[in-house]
């Protein structure tokens, strides 16, 4: 009855807590807008950030009343946290040099756990879609970035403790330092805060001197109690140069997705012109973050599987979208963010249908994405996908969301799915003048408007020299479809003037009339559907959500891995250290090796109880026990993991049977029934 009742208070108490999170998420948009509306006065945005850290407050103390009622449920970090690094799934890099933050080696069986999880990862999408796979360089040239904004938008200004040398970030200093001065004079005079404020706001955009000035102005120290060195510029990419001259400059590139756009056209002829298609890539990326902390959650060096889905930006239905139409998805709307603050779980397809989700194409990743977590063994109750607020969506993004899983930082974005439009395409199109289109073909002609140009050769030579060739051919790329050119004609007629691709252009160097012409084709930019996976993110998740103490006991730890993913498949243990039984333990794991099942032998004198734990804490799902009955009759028990449940079978079987198991083609409970289960203590 009390079990019962503490169940009903969690409930209730869940339940104001998503109330109370869907109120913080309001308000924190709301401090968001004030901060940027320069109408904003000084006293609605105090009052704002207020507001939001007293719900914040609040949260905090329902969260804690909520744990306590069930503390059996909570997650035993320390526990966990010795199992992964004694039994090295997980290690700082470096560590006998003393470490380096943000900087993580996987050992034996997270390198494997991961390995197979990538393996999976590619024949649920790149082989069961047909996508195109490539492997680019992880060297980027500043070039590039400079095109993609990375340049730009992974800078910071930065200041240096000059005694302990430690990094800070400049506008964060200052911004935290006005908000001890606000918070410690609440009667300050309305005019001398909004003062303040107006400093704060323009935190970001001020120069490296004029925030040097702010820092000393409001007394900020490093931690050592001496002023802080001048500003510099931090961008969050590792920076080198390429080649021995070091005059061209390059990055570690902090995502892999650049590499598939600047290779569209070669990936469009690859796939005989054909869309839609998708491009895929796995590998490495970088980003020299400011306070790595969260373990694999924020690092410096990174795993991501990244997917590129090219497709018309006036057809963005998916072919195969029937198949998973009817999965059902826990989805966190932006409505229901600022509303209730509580989940929903539809159909992908009610979600297209009801307009929750912009279009097809994106809920047929969002579904797929789940399936694939489903697939590697992650707890289903434990993930939702949270669309971004308007407010945190790019300018050009047409929808966005995250897969998010529920580990014991909370809910943590591991997999973005986005709806990109044109953006990446177009920039690298124009920066490069080269044409990233692909070609839409008519079943029957189809009349169109469009603008008949007639150029001024003398006045375009004149004024634009050898972009002469450039600038026509941006007009006449924009003539070709009438929507397009009309704002141009618009302008010129009006203004007398306008500007094309950064190029000036008058009236009299071009004349135009509108015209209808037939056409069989149509050439379009695609959009991006971009589903991007951090792998290492969706790796410490899924080692948290299998793991588990047997009967609550911190020295009965397991790893509850699926047998796709665990880093054996079986392990091998004799019943006692004799040449006969040795040789069969031998024979068995040769066999099982040989069809590709990674196999643990453990020879040891130890209890057969002990090493059967010592292979639970590392993932085994199987483990085969030779004992004195295989010398006479040749058959073995099979063990299963998380059940401890044993049949007996021929040792011919085995390996069959286990392989079958990790392929999903037979279950534990089929082998039950199959096979005697038998008996057999563990202490």
């Amino acid at each position: 009855m009390a079990s019962s009742s503490a169940t009903e208070g969690s409930a209730a108490l869940q339940d104001e807590l998503d109330a109370l999170n869907a109120k913080i998420t309001k308000q924190g948009s709301r401090v968001r807008e004030l901060k940027k509306a320069s109408s904003s006065n000084a006293d609605e945005i105090s009052s704002a950030v207020e507001s939001l850290k007293r719900l914040k407050l609040e949260a905090e103390t329902l969260r804690e009343k909520k744990e306590a009622l069930n503390p059996t449920a909570q997650f035993n970090r320390k526990v966990f946290d010795e199992l992964i690094l004694r039994k090295m799934f997980i290690v700082p890099s470096f560590e006998i040099h003393g470490g380096v933050k943000g900087l993580f080696d996987l050992g034996p069986p997270a390198c494997a756990v991961k390995a197979a999880m990538v393996d999976v990862w590619r024949k649920h999408f790149v082989l069961a879609e047909s996508m195109l796979e490539m492997e680019c360089t992880c060297l980027t040239p500043e070039v590039v970035l400079k095109t993609s904004g990375h340049v730009d938008r992974f800078t910071d200004l930065m200041v240096k403790d000059p005694v302990g040398g430690e990094c800070f970030r400049a506008d964060k200093l200052l911004e935290d330092a006005i908000d001890e001065l606000l918070e410690g004079n609440l009667d300050m005079p309305t005019p001398e805060k909004e003062e303040h404020l107006r400093v704060q706001i323009q935190a970001d955009a001020f120069s490296p001197a004029e925030l040097d000035e702010q820092l000393v102005k409001y007394g900020c120290r490093a931690p050592s109690g001496e002023s802080y060195g001048p500003s510099f510029p931090f961008n969050l990419m590792f920076k080198t140069s390429i080649g021995p001259e070091g005059t061209a400059v390059g990055f570690l590139r902090p995502e892999t997705a650049q590499g598939l756009f600047v290779n569209f056209r070669r990936l469009l002829d690859a796939n005989a012109q054909k869309m839609p298609f998708a491009a895929a890539q796995i590998g490495l990326g970088f980003r020299n973050e400011i306070a790595p902390r969260s373990g694999l959650l924020r690092v410096r060096e990174f795993c991501m599987g990244e997917i590129e889905h090219f497709v018309n930006p006036d057809d963005k239905s998916h072919p195969n979208f029937a198949s998973v139409a009817s999965k059902e998805l826990v989805l966190f709307g932006r409505d229901d963010q600022l509303g209730s603050g509580k989940t929903k779980t539809i159909s992908a397809g009610e979600a297209v249908s009801m307009g929750v989700v912009n279009n097809e194409t994106l809920a047929y990743f969002m579904a797929r994405t789940q399936l694939f977590m489903e697939r590697i063994g992650m707890d289903a109750s434990r993930l939702r996908f949270r669309q971004h607020l308007t407010t945190e969506m790019a300018h050009y993004a047409c929808d966005c969301w995250d897969l998010e899983i529920q580990s014991s930082y909370g809910w943590v974005e591991c997999v973005g799915h986005a709806d990109r439009a044109c953006y990446d395409l177009d920039v690298h199109g124009k920066a490069t003048k080269t044409p990233m289109v692909a070609t839409l073909k008519l079943d029957e002609a189809r009349e169109v408007e469009v603008a008949k140009l007639k150029f001024d050769r003398k006045s375009l030579g004149k004024t634009f020299k050898a972009n002469q060739r450039v600038v026509a051919n941006a007009l006449e790329a924009l003539a070709e479809n009438w929507a397009d050119f009309e704002p141009i004609a618009t302008a010129l007629e009006t203004e007398g003037k306008t500007t094309v691709d950064g190029f000036e252009i008058t009236k009299e160097m071009v004349t135009w009339k509108k015209a209808s012409k037939k056409v069989h084709e149509i050439k379009f930019t695609p959009s991006v559907i971009e589903p991007s996976f951090g792998m290492g993110r969706i790796l410490y998740s899924l080692l948290e959500h299998c793991f588990y103490q047997r009967d609550a006991d911190e020295q009965r730890c397991v790893m509850k891995f699926k047998p796709a993913v665990a880093p054996q498949k079986c392990a091998v243990l004799p019943i006692s250290s004799g040449a006969e039984v040795n040789a069969v333990v031998d024979e068995i794991a040769e066999d099982l090796m040989e069809s590709d099942l990674a196999t643990r032998v453990d020879k040891s004198t130890a209890a057969l109880g002990r090493r059967y734990a010592r292979v639970d804490e590392v993932g085994v799902p199987f483990a085969v026990t030779v004992d004195f009955d295989t010398l006479a009759d040749g058959t073995v028990t099979l063990r299963e993991r998380d059940s401890m449940a044993q049949i007996r079978l021929p040792k011919t079987d085995v390996t069959r049977l286990v392989f079958d198991f990790v392929h999903g083609r037979f279950t534990w409970e089929e082998a039950t029934a199959k096979y005697p289960v038998v008996q057999v203590k563990e202490d």
